[in-house]
C-alpha cells in the first residue's frame, strides 16, 4: 500500500508521490487496502466489533456529542470512519478528474453504533471498495491532472490522484489502531 508518510513529514511533495500513479495503480491500492483490512478481521467474532478498548490518547474533536470526544473507538467505529473518508476522497477526486474544482466536503459516515457484527464490517468494507472503484470509473480517459488544490486548508496541494490517495493514506493511518483493538479484545477473552 502507498506510504504517504513522506508527504506528511515534508520529505516529499504529494506531486512527487503521485507522479507515476495511474488509475490502475489507484484501483490496486483500493483493492490491497480492502484485502488487508479483511485479513485483519479474519479471526474476529462479533464481540470484537463492539469491544470497548482502552485508548488514553482518544480525542475526537469533531465527535457528534461532547460525551464522545474522549471515548476510545470500537472496531466498528474505526471501520465506518475510514470507509467514509475513502468514499469522500474518491467522490471528490472523480469530480476533480473531470475538471470540477474542490467545492467543499462530501461526507457521510454510517452510524458506528449500528455496527455490531463482523458480517456488517465485511459488508461495509466491500461496499466501500465497490463505491471507490465506481468513482474511479467516473474518471475520463484523459483526466484533468492540471487542476490542483489544497486537500484541506493548509494541507498538501493535490491533483485528482493525490486527493484519491489521501483517502487511502487516511485509512492506512488507522491500521495500527485496528490491530490494537483486536489485540486488546482477544486478550480480554483469555
Amino acid at each position: 500500500m502507498i506510504n504517504l508518510l513522506p508527504v506528511f513529514t515534508g520529505q516529499q511533495t504529494m506531486a512527487d508521490v503521485v507522479a507515476p500513479m495511474t488509475i490502475a495503480d489507484l484501483r490496486n491500492e483500493t483493492n490491497e487496502l480492502t484485502t488487508h483490512i479483511l485479513a485483519l478481521l479474519a479471526d474476529c467474532d462479533d464481540d470484537d466489533v463492539t469491544f470497548q478498548p482502552v485508548d488514553p490518547e482518544a480525542n475526537d474533536p469533531v465527535a457528534s456529542s461532547a460525551e464522545e470526544v474522549g471515548i476510545a473507538w470500537t472496531l466498528g467505529h474505526v471501520i465506518v470512519h475510514l470507509t467514509a473518508g475513502n468514499e469522500e476522497m474518491a467522490a471528490l477526486a472523480a469530480e476533480q478528474a473531470r475538471g470540477v474544482p474542490f467545492h467543499g466536503r462530501s461526507r457521510y459516515e454510517v452510524p458506528w453504533e449500528t455496527m455490531t457484527t463482523v458480517a456488517q464490517l465485511r459488508h461495509r468494507l466491500e461496499e466501500s471498495q465497490r463505491m471507490c472503484l465506481g468513482a474511479l470509473d467516473m474518471w475520463p480517459d484523459q483526466p484533468d491532472l492540471d487542476l490542483t488544490g489544497e486537500a484541506w486548508p493548509g494541507g498538501p496541494v493535490v491533483d485528482a490522484r493525490g486527493r484519491y490517495l489521501i483517502g487511502i493514506g487516511h485509512a492506512v493511518s488507522h491500521l495500527d489502531q485496528i490491530k490494537e483493538i483486536i489485540r486488546q479484545s482477544h486478550a480480554a477473552k483469555q
